[in-house]
């Protein structure tokens, strides 16, 4: 039989919030987010940047897409990034002399001028913006005539293996109303339609939508809590007690063992990419 927690019920699911980062968790996201950066790189290429483009990076945490978009524009192009959490910015800021970063939102690019990008990319992070017609409005109106963009986001279609196993944990010991039993996070993913329909309605032309697989490899339960929580920035598992996270954790650790396979947990993530254009100005 289930053993469920003693502490009180749990009566709703918080909304996501931007308060929960930590020194501590911006330093661990410096250090596990590969996965963001592996696929990023892959966003990258679809984007089309080029030596000598002034490119957007918006939700650039802690800069390590940045820095790498920073070496293909050089010597004379530059990358420009913002994102709502300050402790990850002031991580980023030290990635590359072509590389400037600061404090911003995606639904509110008023601190650039209009056409002022040759391109722009949005990695892992759409899925968090809750004003998503807003942001692509504003990625418009600073990108050139005929400058490109490239956007992906959890896709809303297939939830990723972890979050399948996090919410059977979560369901098997009794917390029925924990933000992850209810789908965390799911009300801001897309799937590859509602994207491509978002970029179009935004002005954008040209829109391709690719839904992607990737397999990650896990060490082990402490490794994935350390992901989803930073790259959460502390909004994973926020609305449990500590005991009820420790009942959460050995659970979800003998779902994932009972998986792992010659020595490895590998897991599966879903995400759709999308790149399109602004049309360029009427001659």
């Amino acid at each position: 039989m289930t053993q469920t927690s003693h502490a009180a019920p749990l009566t709703h699911t918080p909304p996501v919030s931007l308060q929960l980062d930590s020194p501590e968790l911006a330093s661990t996201y410096e250090q596990v987010s590969i996965r963001q950066y592996n696929h990023g790189k892959l966003l990258i290429a679809a984007l089309g940047v080029k030596s000598g483009d002034r490119v957007l990076d918006v939700g650039c945490g802690t800069g390590r897409l940045g820095d790498h978009v920073a070496d293909l524009v050089a010597p004379s192009g530059e990358v420009v990034g913002v994102d709502p959490l300050p402790l990850r910015i002031e991580i980023a800021a030290r990635k590359n002399p072509r590389f400037r970063a600061s404090v911003g939102r995606a639904e509110n690019l008023s601190q650039f001028k209009d056409a002022s990008f040759d391109a722009a990319y949005a990695n892992s992070v759409f899925h968090w913006v809750s004003d998503k017609p807003k942001a692509l409005r504003e990625l418009a109106r600073v990108l050139k005539p005929g400058g490109r963009v490239a956007v992906n986001s959890a896709d809303a279609e297939r939830g990723h293996q972890s979050a399948a196993l996090v919410r059977e944990a979560v369901l098997e010991e009794g917390l029925n109303d924990a933000a992850a039993a209810s789908g965390f996070g799911t009300n801001y993913r897309v799937d590859a339609a509602q994207l491509g329909q978002l970029l179009r309605d935004a002005g954008f032309t040209s829109v391709e939508v690719t839904p992607h697989t990737f397999v990650d490899e896990v060490r082990d339960v402490d490794d994935l809590i350390a992901w989803s929580t930073s790259s959460s920035f502390g909004n994973f598992l926020a609305d449990l007690s500590p005991d009820q996270r420790t009942q959460v954790r050995k659970r979800l650790s003998q779902k994932l063992e009972a998986r792992r396979s010659d020595g490895v947990i590998r897991l599966e993530r879903y995400l759709v990419f999308a790149t399109a254009t602004k049309p360029s100005a009427q001659t």
